[in-house]
């Protein structure tokens, strides 16, 4: 994990009231619009150049929508994703037309969770990790053969490897294809989304290790989506906590392990399972996630809270500033 960024620097990205809702129509001849999936509702933070944000909740919480919003990979409903180009200039990606955004995906990119299926078997390696930089006119002929070599070694593999084919690799060596693919044309900012969920217990350490040594030798950014706590732990600066499309919590990574002020944040943290067989497992949230097409008043997580008050049913908390500086939407934090 790196050291966290001094506050003397700009950020990178700024995202300020993000939101993506899916529209849902009925049924019929005319369709109408019924309703909206918030997947992503009123979402802020900001991104330090070199840092690593983990971003967590439980599956359907809107964590792997809020990335891919981020990048433009789906286009926001609302909101500002103010990002700071290698030119240094400010620019929104939220509002960008397509035209001016297709520059800007030499400078972020996404390393995707299932290296199975993200990966084209009819292409060799070569034609795969290449092939961004014959998008954007980057190289050609020798000097793109050894650009992908020189990548292809970063991430641990050799230059014999060019003119094989995805099924000819591990899952492990497939992942390391797709970093080598993201990381190809050097951006500053790239979503690693579940990147290491797929794959067994003794690579995953092994990838995770790879990602902090990329970082650090090309200066990278991450934005970490997983729900494994134990590997953002690991490798993050500071963990955003996610629950029905909000944020609830977000602080350096040791302060939310050690001192959760949010309900959803605790309960999530006494779930991780502890390597001490005399160590008794305390989880006790129960319930399903928040339905986002259809969210209870006040307080998503209000329903399974065990300090639930009449005003977390009445009304939404905002995301405040703590004594200790953690960020945190609940109006009775460290209860």
């Amino acid at each position: 994990m790196n050291q966290p960024p001094t506050t003397t620097q700009q950020p990178l990205l700024q995202v300020r009231g993000l939101r993506k809702f899916f529209p849902i129509y009925s049924r019929g001849m005319v369709k109408r619009h019924i309703a909206d999936v918030k997947a992503v509702n009123d979402v802020s933070f900001d991104l330090m150049p070199g840092e690593t944000l983990g971003l967590v909740g439980e599956s359907g919480c809107g964590k792997t929508t809020t990335a891919r919003t981020v990048l433009r990979a789906l286009r926001p409903t609302g909101g500002r994703v103010l990002f700071r180009t290698a030119a240094d200039a400010t620019v929104d990606l939220a509002s960008l037309p397509e035209k001016e955004l297709k520059p800007l995906r030499t400078q972020m990119q996404m390393i995707f969770q299932d290296p199975f299926s993200s990966l084209n078997p009819r292409m060799t390696i070569e034609s795969i990790v290449g092939e961004p930089l014959i998008i954007h006119g980057m190289a050609r002929g020798r000097e793109l053969t050894d650009r992908v070599a020189d990548m292809l070694h970063n991430v641990g593999l050799k230059t014999e490897h060019l003119q094989r084919y995805p099924h000819e690799f591990s899952g492990g060596q497939r992942q390391r294809i797709g970093i080598a693919r993201a990381l190809i044309m050097h951006p500053r900012f790239v979503v690693c989304d579940e990147a290491v969920s797929a794959l067994d217990v003794s690579v995953q350490a092994q990838v995770i290790n790879l990602l902090a040594e990329l970082q650090e030798k090309l200066r990278l950014t991450y934005i970490f989506v997983a729900h494994d706590l134990s590997v953002v732990r690991h490798i993050s600066d500071r963990v955003a906590v996610m629950y029905a499309g909000r944020i609830v919590e977000l602080a350096p990574t040791e302060r939310i392990f050690e001192s959760p002020r949010h309900p959803y944040t605790k309960a999530l943290i006494s779930a991780v399972p502890q390597p001490d067989p005399d160590v008794r497992m305390t989880f006790s949230l129960s319930g399903e996630v928040a339905n986002p097409a259809r969210l209870p008043p006040g307080c998503a997580f209000h329903p399974r809270c065990p300090l639930c008050s009449p005003q977390c049913r009445e009304r939404v908390p905002d995301l405040i500033t703590g004594p200790d500086g953690t960020l945190v939407a609940c109006d009775h934090p460290g209860g």
